[in-house]
């Protein structure tokens, strides 16, 4: 039965899980405030006001919209209730609080009760309700208690994903005996309304997964739930679903806003097993303070997993530098290179010329300044691997760059990195690559491309299970990428493990289908290993590509394993022709067609030509299947010695 209760000033109103205090304008659950934005909250004011009864239309116009057009006040409606019932989990189908009346208004359904008025409290009495940083009941002034509601609240307002995610989803996951504990990092939101500061937002989160990550590796593993750049989007209940997956015991999200001048950070930590919020705070600061920003949080989550981390635990790595805030200067060739990094995640040829343009200007503002460096060194790299610029122009490039930010900080991980992958591609220096490798991971544990990139080296080797595991890792660091899937399918084709390989590559496909075409390519090409021809053929059809020549290449590789000589011959004259319009036929596209076409002997000597060249395209042929039916040719082992893969 309703209680039709009316809210008088200063009186609390209760329904299911929520409480409303109307004067103060708060909407909790389970006594965690809601973000609530203004229209929504007045109109559920109004329908508490008067419980089981029906608000017209109307009267929420004349109240609320009085000023507004008919239009205005349609649209405007619509969307405030829509985010009143996202905000109490309500559906118009099946109501809970809110039932519709159509062309009428609306009414509330649930039983209200009236709680007594909440005081502020006497000076040092107890605010049971509310707690420290540190989870522990917390004593408060009467000034300090409006203070913490005001910044709990505009710090949840802008906590964006994490206000939205479905915690209480959680509640059954339990918390581990020991060992090792995880903390997930989602996004922090871009509440600046300007999608071209997106990169700043998303350059802030992958800078606090790498302070956190050096925090405690050991004790404390810190994932990424990166939703933007090369990751497609996801809702926050496929996020809650993989947090309880993975098993975490600990959230950090929130947002940022920033200006010419000024920078507003809001970070919460959430601890999962209860819903706890560890901490809530607000970071007001100018622009040129954000890395000291980033420091404070990371300390202040150090704090409160205090538990799991070593209690003479070192400092952070470059907390000696986070304690100042950055000149001017500084300050600009850092967001430079944020915005860089943001379009080299794109993997595109645009997203690569504007990351190298944005590295290059960093490095104007500050020569000192040794990431930029390693950013445009990684450029450069996949640009050649890619092949979007010719390799003899990019890997000198990227050799120096990468040197050169070596020579500035030689403690830096991305530039270990970026040397360890120029060695392999362009050297074949195996045993150098994997000891830059290895010394970026250790200096930064949670830098998932480390990972990525070393897994693909050792599969180039041969050494599967090694590489495997570290594609596993790279996951677990980073489980919504799309590229770490991408290249875990790789491994797994190289490997010969078709049907993992297939059923890796289609969730890829599944996930994101604008990105899916390596995933579908690897798809088609376990097919032909397994002799489903027609299948691969079909398959290879989805490949999202203008490239002629790839797909005449296909044709003849398709025909040619089939048995079916005479059409793999006339697909191998469409890809000639098609070859000598195009600008640019990568290695790998012209040797699976003479391959394919049983004319072992030329696809032997293009693969001479371009050892002399040292073409990054020879490090697969150790373990690409397309390759088999050259093996047992001598002139291919000597291509695999000279190239360090043999045997």
């Amino acid at each position: 039965m309703l209680e039709n209760n009316r809210s008088s000033p200063g009186s609390v109103l209760s329904f299911g899980v929520f409480q409303v205090n109307p004067a103060a304008r708060e909407l909790r659950k389970h006594g965690v405030r809601i973000r609530l934005p203004g229209q929504a909250f007045c109109i559920l004011s109004m329908l508490l006001e008067k419980p089981g009864e029906v608000v017209t239309r109307q009267e929420l116009r004349e109240r609320l919209w009085a000023s507004d057009t008919f239009v205005d006040f349609e649209h405007g409606l619509n969307s405030a209730i829509k985010k009143l019932r996202n905000a109490l989990g309500d559906s118009p189908r099946n109501a809970k609080y809110i039932e519709t009346l159509p062309r009428v208004g609306y009414r509330f359904v649930a039983p209200v009760a009236g709680l007594s008025a909440v005081p502020l409290p006497m000076e040092g009495a107890p605010i049971l309700a509310a707690q420290d940083s540190f989870g522990a009941p917390a004593i408060r002034k009467p000034w300090a208690f409006r203070r913490w509601h005001i910044l709990f609240g505009i710090s949840v307002a802008l906590a964006g994903l994490v206000a939205a995610f479905p915690w209480s989803h959680l509640r059954s996951r339990p918390q581990p005996a020991g060992g090792r504990l995880m903390l997930a990092v989602l996004p922090f939101e871009n509440l600046t309304g300007d999608p071209g500061q997106d990169y700043f937002s998303d350059g802030l989160t992958e800078e606090m997964l790498s302070q956190l990550g050096r925090l405690d590796p050991q004790r404390l593993g810190v994932i990424g739930l990166r939703t933007s750049g090369m990751h497609y989007q996801r809702t926050p209940q496929e996020l809650n679903q993989i947090v309880h997956e993975l098993g975490v015991q600990y959230v950090l999200g929130g947002s940022v806003r920033r200006d010419s001048n000024q920078l507003r950070v809001a970070a919460r930590l959430v601890q999962v097993k209860d819903q706890t919020n560890l901490f809530v705070r607000e970071y007001n600061r100018e622009v040129g303070s954000v890395l000291s920003v980033q420091d404070e949080i990371a300390r202040e989550v150090a704090d409160e997993t205090q538990l799991v981390l070593s209690a003479d635990r070192k400092p952070l790595v470059s907390a000696a530098m986070l304690q100042s805030p950055l000149s001017p200067r500084a300050y600009e060739a850092y967001d430079l290179y944020l915005k860089g990094r943001y379009f080299w995640n794109k993997r595109t040829p645009a997203g690569f010329a504007q990351a190298a343009e944005s590295f290059q200007q960093a490095i104007v503002k500050d020569p000192t300044y040794a990431r930029p460096y390693a950013g445009l060194a990684d450029t450069y790299a996949l640009m050649s691997s890619y092949y979007i610029a010719p390799q003899q122009e990019m890997i000198p490039k990227a050799r120096a760059a990468a040197l050169k930010a070596l020579e500035l900080d030689d403690d830096l991980a991305e530039a270990h990195v970026s040397l360890a992958l120029i060695t392999e591609l362009y050297d074949w220096d195996w045993q150098t690559s994997e000891k830059e490798y290895r010394r970026a991971m250790q200096l930064d544990p949670s830098y998932a491309t480390a990972h990525q990139w070393y897994a693909e080296s050792l599969g180039f080797q041969g050494r599967f299970e090694e590489a495997l595991a570290e594609s596993e890792r790279a996951r677990q660091l980073d489980p919504l990428s799309l590229i770490i899937a991408a290249d875990n399918c790789a491994i797994l084709y190289y490997s010969r493990r078709f049907d993992s390989a297939i059923e890796k590559c289609r969730a890829v496909q599944a996930m994101e289908p604008a990105f899916s075409s390596r995933a579908v390519a690897m798809i088609a090409a376990s097919l032909v290993e397994q002799k489903r021809y027609d299948e691969a053929m079909r398959v290879a059809q989805l490949v999202n590509t203008t490239n002629e020549s790839w797909t005449w290449s296909w044709q003849t590789y398709v025909y040619g394993r089939s048995g079916q000589a005479a059409k793999a011959r006339r697909a191998l004259r469409n890809f000639e022709s098609a070859a000598r319009h195009a600008t640019n036929v990568p290695l790998p596209v012209v040797e699976t067609a003479y391959i394919g076409a049983g004319d072992n002997d030329r696809a032997v000597e293009l693969l001479e030509k371009a050892c002399t060249q040292r073409s990054n395209a020879l490090i697969e042929i150790k373990v690409s299947p397309v390759y088999d039916p050259l093996r047992a040719n001598p002139r291919f082992q000597a291509l695999l010695r000279r190239v360090g893969l043999a045997q």
